[in-house]
């Protein structure tokens, strides 16, 4: 990587399709901006004058030169498309970035990789399911890495059930480094860096953080990995996004299946029902479909619960309570204490002691569901 890496990306004009042109004609960024105009036009077939005059000007090097600066005050390493240590699999997507921004354990972009997507208002069924999932490929498959977005909901739980288990994480973000947002992530990036994981950005300091660049960071997580996992999605949905864009890559594009009646699960559910993604259910099932040579000696880890099983060790009241939940249900406090005929301060009571036993989750804005 140098200098003239980084003078090409802010080549006016020129664009990402541009870029690629050039670097597959030349070879090199330094070799673009050593071309004289007539092998611009001749040799690359660049009919436009005002790029022409921007590449022969190096117009884009005072740019460069402020991003350099940048880069090496904040600690950032700038990664070109055409370097050894760029990621192998990203570089087979005709979009790739031609400079990715990192930080972190670059080893971290190299390892098989799978991505998982979803929505920012995941279902505690939907935390869990991809939690778990997520433990079982860092047991089956120790050298994973697993690549989300950085953002709220899914892409957060997904990050933090890798550093939980162990594996290796690499968040993908929308905005420049160092910063990430929501800044409420701040803590859970440090997290990732200081495991052993990477977080990485195709945006450059010069670029303002509106909010617009989400749907191109959806096309670097999809890029980055072997697999994309479609958790929970609505009708639309950035992780949809991210899937499709997957699916023209030629990755495999997975989903979790979730209830018919959630809207949280409509998207991922039609994923499954059009044939674009491959219906998972754990770990193995990840590994099956992605074709890699592990040894699953069982991939059906979620049996469905016996709601008839008899549950020992609670009083009469607790079975109640029990008892008007379904497995996996989310239950508001006032709708359960109306099917007990309980207040909600003894139910409350009630609940923190059937958490313990693990037989309730508590959630947050006084709801609850039965594990």
């Amino acid at each position: 990587m140098n200098i003239y890496d980084l003078a090409l990306s802010f080549t006016s004009g020129l664009g990402l399709n541009g870029a690629h042109h050039l670097l597959d004609v030349f070879g090199s960024a330094e070799t673009v901006f050593r071309a004289s105009r007539e092998e611009l036009v001749g040799r690359a077939a660049l009919n436009s004058k005002a790029v022409v005059d921007a590449i022969t000007s190096q117009s884009g090097m005072r740019g460069a030169e402020a991003e350099w600066r940048y880069i090496e005050r904040h600690h950032i390493t700038p990664l070109a498309l055409t370097d050894d240590a760029y990621p192998h699999v990203l570089r087979e997507c005709p979009d790739a970035p031609t400079v990715l921004y990192t930080m972190g354990n670059i080893e971290a972009l190299h390892r098989p990789s799978v991505a998982f997507v979803g929505t920012r208002h995941m279902s505690a069924y939907g935390q869990r399911i991809a939690a778990k999932v997520i433990s079982q490929l860092k047991e089956l498959k120790p050298e994973i890495s697993i690549v989300s977005g950085l953002a709220l909901g899914n892409d957060g739980n997904a990050h933090r059930a890798a550093l939980d288990c162990g594996a290796a994480t690499v968040g993908v973000i929308a905005n420049a480094l160092p910063d990430v947002a929501p800044a409420t992530n701040q803590p859970l990036a440090d997290r990732i860096l200081q495991s052993g994981g990477a977080i990485i950005t195709e945006i450059s300091s010069q670029h303002k953080n509106t909010g617009k660049f989400f749907p191109s960071r959806n096309r670097i997580i999809a890029g980055l990995a072997s697999g994309t996992v479609v958790v929970e999605s609505p009708y639309k949905g950035g992780s949809l996004i991210t899937a499709d864009n997957a699916f023209d890559y030629g990755r495999v594009v997975m989903a979790i299946p979730g209830r018919a009646d959630d809207k949280t699960s409509y998207g991922s559910n039609l994923l499954i029902k059009h044939n674009k993604a491959a219906m998972v259910c754990s770990a193995g099932d990840i590994i099956h479909e992605l074709g890699w040579d592990v040894e699953v000696v069982n991939s059906a880890s979620f049996v469905p619960s016996d709601d008839s099983v008899e549950v020992i060790n609670v009083s009469d009241d607790e079975r109640k309570v029990l008892d008007a939940m379904c497995a996996g249900e989310v239950v508001d406090y006032d709708v359960l204490a109306e099917r007990c005929s309980l207040s909600v301060g003894v139910l409350s009571a009630l609940l923190v002691s059937l958490e313990l036993c693990g037989l309730v989750r508590l959630l947050p804005g006084k709801r609850c569901e039965k594990v």
